[in-house]
């Protein structure tokens, strides 16, 4: 089996000044290329979004190269922010999956030069089964540009390669005017961070804004609860056999928690342990702190991880509108969702 021949390392040509100053000049110009587009926002830009809001299909991206590349991405933050969208190459369209788009889609068609071969081949036929066309290009004048229904001007001055050839602030700019679009249609739909999430469950993201205390929290039998008749030692016992390092002390109903009426923790038994070292005949309701920190189910369990981390505590006893203990969890439940 052959194998291929390793290249030949290359001595570098500049030095550290002049390295350092040419990627310097790269970041402003492509910098520069992305604010010369705030200006060129107006009413094309404005049909551009109208015309994706009022539109029952959906948004076809398509670019041939880099612009290509651009395309996968933009469509990819349209779809992730509530306007379906998905990338289909023009080459790929010409030879049977032209198919895909369908009369009440839009086609977002990308070419720096307007020029594109593969887009011009494809472009005719979506039109003329209904489908509306907006274009990103560099060139007002060029043949996409007078085809579209919207033209987003997308031209930069320079490209940011010394050569001046490969496409890079040119990309940035497409890319750039993408994100705009997207971000305007996510306003204008009024796409919120639970939309956002559920667009997106497997991510942490998702977890954190669809994960509530009820999802996470312990409850039935590995509740740690007694009544407040109990004794120091059935609480210490309670406190032990749950292992939550704490227990609430509740009234009980037919068997199971009812109203809340205050906790006692490990951390009180240390500190009740340094203050005197009698606890014989000790009730459980006479050293309960009698407001303890709750949750209700409903809320986000970021919420609860947001709040354990401000009070300085690692767990929470969860209770209903009326006060009815239902649930307790500590920051390792939360670790286990990796909600945290």
């Amino acid at each position: 089996m052959s194998q291929s021949t390793p290249r030949p390392a290359q001595a570098r040509t500049l030095d550290d000044s002049t390295l350092i100053a040419r990627a310097r000049s790269v970041l402003t110009i492509e910098a520069n290329a992305v604010t010369a587009l705030a200006a060129r926002i107006d009413a094309q830009f404005v049909r551009a979004v109208d015309i994706v809001l009022q539109s029952r299909g959906r948004v076809i991206v398509s670019g041939v190269g880099k612009s290509g590349h651009v395309g996968r991405k933009i469509a990819a933050t349209l779809a992730s922010t509530g306007t379906p969208a998905y990338f289909v190459h023009p080459a790929e369209a010409a030879h049977g999956d032209l198919g895909m788009i369908q009369p009440d889609d839009i086609l977002i068609a990308l070419s720096n030069s307007g020029s594109t071969e593969e887009l011009l081949v494809i472009v005719p036929f979506a039109k003329r089964m209904g489908a509306r066309l907006i274009a990103m290009t560099g060139r007002a004048d060029s043949p996409l540009a007078q085809l579209s229904d919207v033209h987003l001007d997308v031209g930069v001055a320079e490209e940011a390669c010394s050569l001046n050839l490969a496409p890079t602030a040119s990309t940035t700019a497409a890319l750039a005017m993408g994100d705009a679009l997207a971000v305007v249609l996510l306003d204008a739909r009024g796409f919120s961070p639970e939309d956002f999430a559920r667009s997106h469950p497997g991510g942490a993201l998702g977890r954190r804004l669809l994960t509530h205390v009820r999802d996470v929290m312990r409850s039935g039998d590995a509740i740690p609860f007694v009544t407040p008749e109990a004794s120091f030692a059935d609480a210490l016992l309670e406190i032990s056999r749950k292992g939550m390092g704490m227990t609430a002390i509740c009234d009980v109903v037919n068997g199971a928690p009812g109203k809340l009426l205050g906790v006692f923790t490990d951390g009180d038994l240390r500190r009740l342990l340094e203050r005197t070292g009698n606890i014989t005949g000790l009730k459980i309701a006479e050293v309960m702190h009698t407001s303890p920190r709750c949750i209700t189910p409903d809320a986000l369990a970021a919420e609860a991880a947001t709040k354990m981390e401000q009070l300085s505590i690692t767990r929470l006893l969860v209770i209903d509108a009326q006060g009815i203990l239902v649930g307790a969890l500590n920051t390792q439940d939360l670790l286990t969702a990796k909600v945290i």
